[in-house]
C-alpha cells in the first residue's frame, strides 16, 4: 500500500515537471519573436558598450594621461599658473578637467585645486577639490587639508576647523600633525587658546616623531606660561 502510494506521488510529480515544462515551451513559442528580440537587443547593447570603451574610452584615456605629465612637470617646478592654465605649447589642468574629466585621472581636481590654492584663488580651489574623490587615504586627506586652506583663505575659519578635523582623521599617521597644527594656529587666532591646547598636546602625544611634534612643546608652553 505504502509502494503504491509512494508511484501515485512519483506519477503526480512527473505530471506537474511535464505540464511546467509544457507551459514553459507553449510560452516561448508563442514569445519566440520577442525573446529573440531582448536577446539580440541584449547582445547589441553589450557590444555597443565594448566598442564604446575600445575605441573612444581607452584612447581618450591614454591622450588624457598624456596631456598631465607637461603639467604635472609644472606643478612639481611650482609654476603653478602654467600648471593650471598651460602656456599655449602644453594643456594645463582646468582645461584637461574641462576635456577629459576622470579620464585624465581623480588627481588631475586635486593639482588643479592645489594650484588654485597656491594663487590665491579659494573659491575656485574649493571648486575643484571638492570634486575629487579619490579613494588613497593621504590624498583624500590632502584635499580635505588644501580646502580647510582655502576656508582660511575666506576667512571661514569654522569651515577650516571642520577640513583639518577630517583630514587629521583620514589620514592617522604623521601627516596628520600638521593639521592638527593648523587646526591650532586657528583656534589662537580665534582667541580660544585652550581648544589650541588640546591639538598642540594631541600632536605631542600622538605624533612626537612629526615634524611638527619635535617643536610643539613650545607652543604648548607659551599657552600654559599665559594662564
Amino acid at each position: 500500500m505504502a509502494k503504491e502510494n509512494l508511484k501515485d506521488l512519483e506519477k503526480a510529480q512527473q505530471e506537474l515537471v511535464d505540464e511546467k515544462i509544457s507551459s514553459v515551451e507553449k510560452f516561448f513559442n508563442e514569445n519566440k519573436k520577442t525573446i529573440v528580440g531582448i536577446l539580440v537587443a541584449i547582445v547589441a547593447v553589450g557590444l555597443a558598450i565594448l566598442i564604446y570603451n575600445k575605441f573612444y574610452v581607452e584612447p581618450k584615456t591614454e591622450e588624457a594621461l598624456q596631456q598631465m605629465f607637461p603639467a604635472e612637470a609644472q606643478f612639481d617646478a611650482q609654476a603653478y599658473d602654467v600648471a593650471l592654465n598651460g602656456d599655449g605649447n602644453i594643456m594645463g589642468f582646468a582645461e584637461i578637467a574641462k576635456e577629459y574629466g576622470n579620464k585624465a585621472g581623480k588627481a588631475v581636481y586635486l593639482y588643479a585645486g592645489v594650484c588654485e590654492l597656491q594663487l590665491g584663488n579659494y573659491e575656485s580651489a574649493l571648486g575643484y577639490l571638492k570634486k575629487y574623490s579619490g579613494k588613497d587615504a593621504i590624498l583624500a586627506a590632502k584635499a580635505l587639508g588644501c580646502m580647510g586652506d582655502a576656508y582660511v583663505g575666506l576667512g571661514d575659519n569654522a569651515k577650516a576647523l571642520s577640513c583639518y578635523d577630517k583630514a587629521a582623521a583620514k589620514a592617522d599617521n604623521m601627516f596628520a600633525a600638521s593639521y592638527l597644527f593648523k587646526a591650532g594656529v586657528v583656534c589662537e587666532e580665534e582667541g580660544n587658546a585652550q581648544k589650541a591646547l588640546g591639538y598642540y598636546k594631541r600632536i605631542r602625544e600622538e605624533y612626537p616623531q612629526s615634524l611638527e611634534g619635535y617643536d610643539i612643546e613650545k607652543y604648548i608652553s607659551r599657552i600654559e606660561n599665559a594662564e
